[in-house]
């Protein structure tokens, strides 16, 4: 009777785990769809279409909890390990809704989809895909003179005449690798059976803690354990203003640009930190009048300086800023999208109900024109 018992029971849970990858399946996505059509795509919170009504580029989170070997992992009894890939946008894709990125709709008792705030420095850039672990490239180590334009020689060329040569030229060949930038976080069973739990944690913790580190790497890493970072890389541009100077940091930029431009490399943004940010949108007249026009009341309002694209992070030293012309100086190389890897075998996390959910990517900058870039350094303040 005991052994009928039992047999009864494990019958029972077999069922109900056959129910349950039914319902899995059929409210998931196949992994391979490439083009999911907007119709069939469930709407997490913070990822309603835009204004336009395009939907929302798919997120590493969407593509772990919809692909076949996350149901596998679950309809094993989570035992075991498994990894998923995410590739980010097509090259050369700015991820933002016309250039305004977009904030995410928090829902109480739930862990955020994504942070407050954006991290945009990598989407400056120009993205490419390697196809290896070793990246080489030519860096353009002359530049301006004496900080113009003097090494283009171009000119209309009388017929018969001699045409004239630019430069002069130096370059260096740079040879490097891929770094790869990971963390992990832990998850009780019982989150990692809920979709809206663990899109949370993928977006919330583990996507946005790679990104903000990619912003950092790109901005200050030294090249060499680490990533090439452009405010590290030597021929880059300076401005600051000279001694005594009182200028705002308004018009610091604005000089900045100037001289960027008469060295011919155009800049098309500029970085700073939130808190230097903050004085240039507060800056008032003598009328108490602001200088600057932005919109308090408009989630996500883009924010421009001088026909420049303004990004703010905290991996800018504040008092600092980085002028230029991202897609024309330095190039992103990614070996690999996100990877998301969710295992029960680490340390005592089995005996514990506990799994592990890993993430990780490798990437590397090339700043082949480092004159494409220049640094703000920004008067001091005066009390």
């Amino acid at each position: 009777m005991q052994r009928a018992d039992q047999i009864a029971a494990q019958i029972d849970q077999a069922n109900q785990r056959d129910a349950r990858l039914r319902a899995l399946r059929a409210a998931a996505l196949p992994a391979s769809d490439p083009d999911p059509r907007p119709q069939t795509r469930r709407t997490e919170p913070g990822h309603q279409p835009d204004d336009h009504g395009a939907p929302h580029p798919v997120t590493a989170a969407e593509a772990f909890i919809r692909s076949k070997a996350l149901a596998n992992f679950r309809a094993n009894g989570a035992v075991g390990k498994f990894s998923v890939e995410h590739r980010d946008a097509p090259t050369g894709t700015v991820t933002t809704t016309n250039g305004v990125p977009t904030r995410p709709e928090r829902q109480p008792g739930q862990i955020p989809t994504n942070p407050d705030f954006p991290l945009l420095v990598a989407n400056l850039l120009d993205r490419q895909t390697s196809s290896g672990n070793t990246l080489e490239y030519v860096r353009d180590t002359s530049g301006p003179v004496a900080g113009t334009g003097t090494w283009n020689k171009a000119t209309v060329v009388p017929e018969g005449t001699m045409k004239p040569q630019s430069g002069p030229f130096s370059w260096d060949t740079i040879t490097t690798s891929l770094k790869t930038v990971a963390h992990w976080v832990p998850i009780t069973r019982q989150a990692a059976d809920d979709d809206g739990q663990m899109m949370g944690y993928i977006n919330g913790r583990l996507t946005y803690g790679l990104e903000y580190q990619l912003d950092r790497q790109i901005l200050t890493g030294t090249g060499t354990t680490q990533m090439q970072g452009i405010l590290t890389t030597p021929g880059i541009g300076a401005y600051q203003p000279g001694v005594g100077s009182t200028d705002a940091k308004l018009i610091t930029v604005r000089k900045a640009r100037t001289q960027a431009e008469l060295a011919l490399y155009p800049p098309d943004a500029v970085v700073m930190n939130p808190l230097d940010w903050q004085d240039i949108e507060l800056d008032t007249d003598a009328n108490g009048q602001f200088r600057v026009i932005t919109s308090v009341t408009e989630p996500g309002a883009a924010m421009r300086l001088w026909g420049l694209t303004v990004v703010t992070t905290v991996a800018m030293a504040q008092g600092t800023a980085l002028l230029g012309g991202f897609r024309t100086g330095a190039t992103l190389w990614e070996r690999q999208g996100i990877t998301i890897l969710m295992t029960d075998s680490h340390a005592d996390f089995f005996l514990a109900n506990t799994l592990v959910i890993l993430a990780e990517r490798r990437a590397n900058l090339a700043v082949h024109t480092p004159r494409a870039f220049t640094k703000v350094t920004f008067a001091a303040a005066t009390s």
